[in-house]
């Protein structure tokens, strides 16, 4: 089983994307973490190391996807 990170800050944007795009993986192949960098900002490095630049965004198989437009990483900051 693979791992898919979903990044978000908990934005309309977001919560939509994590709704339609992080619960449309088969769970059968991928273990989602959903995490909110608004309330995790000790893991915002984790997002930029992973190539994160705005939310949401998902994190699998070592490539990143930017879903739409809701936040740059830096606002976040």
């Amino acid at each position: 089983m693979s791992k898919a990170v979903f990044y978000h800050a908990g934005c309309p944007v977001c919560v939509s994307a994590e709704s339609g795009v992080a619960g449309a993986l088969d769970p059968k192949k991928y273990e989602v973490e959903v995490v909110h960098l608004g309330e995790q900002k000790g893991r915002i490095p984790e997002a930029e190391a992973a190539g994160v630049k705005s939310v949401p965004a998902l994190v699998m198989n070592g490539q990143t996807y930017h879903i739409n437009f809701g936040a740059s990483i830096s606002d976040l900051k």
